[in-house]
């Protein structure tokens, strides 16, 4: 199947691209020169891969209390910790080194994919679904504190990825199965980084646009001929169908790097950005489409953002007293129907009346002849960077209060697979940083995340009613405010210290 891709117009400038101005990682003496190099990306992915390999070791036949276990640990305090600080601090460096996608390549050596993914399935519906799955299950069957069944969700993840990419065409496991990968891409439109074209003018004049084809051998040739359509691939181009001239941010971008590996004429770079200005952005999206059009992506923001507080939520005390309250009242002694109760309540109910009295305000006070539903998806973008503040507020408790911890179990694993202290006796009195220090880095997240949420919403407001931008944004920014005094609210309550030996 060939890539159609339009001409670029004589007008070079997309909006939300940002430049040949800014400062380019690429361009940094020995690290970019190791990221231009064809095999980075593998590098980065061989000792993740084999990480994970000894998590699920662990997870089956290592001791199987969580404090003590490589898997749940790893897991759950700090590889969560890490993609949220990574994604704040630079950009989507797991999907650039995630080890899901080596079995897949090794896999697509003897077996070629046959199927385009199906057009019905091709949004967010899918990996809604499992993201919210995936929540509901760490919830009920406790995976936090079982390495089983965490190595069991490992394993499973490497499953479906070779199955999927094995099936079906392009990245399709990536683009719309995979939901770390969706919390990922929202969590890296507050990123400082993009992979972005420096220069358009030189894409205006490229006949080949190999960042997206593939490079081809004599790609200099006719563009679309058949003989040049039947020539091997030596560099595969986008796979996520984001054809850089026309890229916008971060969304559905994995870092994979392959448009920088086949571009030509070396004009794809790492480039520093404003983090969250792509929310701002209207207009067509390559490989995406108008965000403000697409209501899949509505709901994916407002699940990442109400997920966000009922995670954290379930983490302390008052979860309980509410489940036992419900279970008294309703005669239940089961817990699925309770929790599922409370998800249609945090993600459904609640969210639908927020955001549409939102909407119902802002057409009222702006006089904006859009629908409730139009607004809602005008809007819901606004809630990510408060969502995001949130879940980095959350992982990032469990991270810095219980960062040192792998150094015992590492030590264990050690002992318990050798016989002899190799890493050193466990010291299990490793920690982390006291909670006193911990909260105010919780609390400057969730307020970096409500200053974000709030200037996003004020340029939508001001491109949904130019002329009262201060009546369309106030309803959202009571919206905002109101989600984050519940986040500061959850996070100055006793967290469980879950996975760690202070939490058992």
């Amino acid at each position: 199947m060939t890539t159609t891709v339009e001409p670029l117009p004589r007008e070079t400038s997309v909006p939300g691209q940002t430049g040949s101005a800014a400062f380019d990682v690429l361009r940094v003496p020995l690290l970019g020169r190791f990221l231009r190099w064809r095999w980075s990306r593998v590098t980065l992915q061989v000792p993740v891969l084999l990480l994970s390999l000894v998590m699920i070791g662990h997870a089956f036949w290592g001791p199987q209390l969580a404090p003590k276990n490589l898997a749940a640990l790893l897991t759950w305090v700090h590889f969560r910790g890490l993609v949220v600080l990574a994604i704040l601090v630079g950009g989507n460096l797991f999907c650039m080194a995630c080890p899901f996608m080596l079995p897949r390549e090794l896999a697509r050596r003897w077996i070629n994919p046959r199927w385009e993914w199906p057009r019905g399935l091709r949004n967010k519906w899918l990996s809604i679904g499992l993201f919210v799955f995936v929540l509901f299950a760490y919830e009920l069957f406790d995976l936090w504190g079982d390495p089983w069944w965490t190595g069991v969700l490992i394993v499973v993840y490497f499953a479906a990825a070779v199955v999927v990419d094995s099936l079906f065409r392009r990245a399709s496991f990536c683009k719309y199965v995979c939901p770390v990968g969706q919390f990922n891409f929202l969590s890296s439109t507050m990123a400082p980084l993009e992979l972005a074209v420096r220069d358009h003018g030189i894409c205006v004049g490229c006949h080949t646009k190999d960042c997206i084809r593939g490079r081809r051998p004599l790609a200099t040739g006719s563009e679309g001929t058949p003989d040049s359509a039947r020539l091997p691939v030596l560099q595969r181009g986008c796979e996520l169908a984001l054809f850089q001239p026309r890229k916008v941010g971060n969304l559905d971008c994995t870092f994979c790097f392959d448009c920088v590996y086949a571009c030509p004429h070396d004009n794809v770079g790492i480039l520093t950005r404003l983090p969250g200005d792509e929310l701002s952005q209207g207009g067509t999206r390559s490989g995406i489409g108008r965000i403000s059009r697409r209501f899949d992506f509505t709901a994916l923001a407002t699940v990442f953002t109400f997920g966000a507080l009922l995670n954290a939520f379930a983490m302390i005390s008052p979860v309980y007293a509410v489940e036992q309250w419900v279970a008294e009242i309703t005669g239940l002694r089961v817990e699925w129907p309770i929790l599922a109760g409370l998800f249609s309540l945090a993600l459904i109910l609640e969210p639908t009346i927020l955001l549409g009295a939102a909407a119902a305000v802002t057409r009222g006070l702006a006089g904006a002849p859009a629908s409730v539903l139009q607004i809602i998806n005008h809007f819901a973008r606004s809630l990510v960077p408060l969502g995001f503040g949130i879940w980095l507020a959350h992982y990032g408790f469990h991270f810095f209060t219980g960062f040192l911890t792998v150094v015992p179990v590492a030590q264990n694993a050690a002992l318990r697979s050798f016989g002899s202290p190799i890493l050193g006796d466990p010291q299990w009195h490793f920690g982390g940083l006291p909670e006193a220090i911990v909260f105010p880095i919780e609390l400057g997240f969730l307020m970096l995340g409500l200053v974000g949420s709030w200037i996003v919403s004020w340029s939508l407001a001001g491109e949904l009613a130019p002329e009262r931008t201060g009546s369309a944004f106030t309803p959202w920014a009571v919206l905002h405010a109101l989600l984050f005094g519940v986040a500061v609210w959850i996070m100055t309550q006793p967290m469980d210290m879950r996975g760690t030996m202070l939490g058992g």
